[in-house]
């Protein structure tokens, strides 16, 4: 696939597809005889992890540190578990604290819902 079409799959950027290649956040991209990036099934594999594991707030350090533990091959499987473990925790703490908001979020909109029927807003309760 040219790195069009995989920018159309994902709705990334181009630039943002080169930038992750340039950085590290996926291995380098198969090319063609004349230079051009020629994704392969592997290449889609690892754009959708880098983006998964972006949209889920990971680091781009932790995704650089992923690929390049994944590249040293299977003596890493230990420190590549605990990467995500950690991020795991880290999400983890993130869903209650949006738990946490969006429970205060719903008490707000019951009081506002009584003050839109009754004209007032009470603060006891």
């Amino acid at each position: 696939m040219t790195i069009k079409e995989v920018s159309e799959m994902f709705q990334v950027s181009q630039d943002t597809l080169r930038y992750y290649e340039r950085v590290g956040m996926i291995p380098s991209v198969s090319r063609t005889v004349t230079g051009i990036r020629d994704y392969q099934e592997e290449d889609i594999q690892w754009v959708e992890m880098a983006i998964c594991m972006r949209n889920a707030g990971l680091p781009i350090e932790g995704i650089i540190e992923y690929v390049r533990l994944f590249q040293m091959g299977d003596t890493t499987f230990k420190a590549r578990l605990e990467l995500l473990k950690e991020q795991r925790n880290h999400l983890e703490k993130q869903k209650q604290q949006i738990e946490t908001m969006v429970k205060r979020l719903d008490f707000k909109i019951q009081r506002y819902e009584r003050a839109v029927k009754t004209g007032i807003l009470s603060w006891e309760e």
